[in-house]
């Protein structure tokens, strides 16, 4: 699994993950995951478009930090998964927690608005 971070020019900070979100993956990538999304009011968006298979290890990564940046006033969203990884997402409940784009303007737009 690698871990690729990027801020785009709106603030929003971009972690794109590749590879597979197995034991494995998942624990190489948990703690510089968590680290990027530190922070108040944080806008995190996670590419998950070269994710090609998520485990039940991967899923409760995504969900502590997504539950932790909401803690703290911020944002999570998660883009492009795969058609496979997508639905092991809406299965297990995943997209009920964190939003899940399947375009990426569309996802920027959407983190990018001010909460209510």
């Amino acid at each position: 699994m690698q871990l690729q971070y990027t801020e785009l020019e709106n603030g929003i900070r971009l972690i794109t993950l590749t590879g597979v979100l197995d034991m494995q993956g998942t624990f190489s990538v948990q703690i510089q995951f968590a680290r990027h999304c530190e922070g108040e009011n944080v806008r995190v968006l996670v590419d998950l478009v070269g994710v090609s298979y998520i485990s039940s290890i991967g899923i409760p990564m995504l969900i502590n930090t997504a539950r932790s940046v909401t803690s703290q006033g911020g944002k999570m969203a998660l883009v492009g998964p795969m058609y496979d990884v997508n639905r092991v997402l809406e299965l297990t409940g995943v997209s009920i927690i964190i939003p899940i784009y399947h375009d990426f303007d569309t996802a920027v737009a959407e983190i990018s608005k001010e909460s209510s």
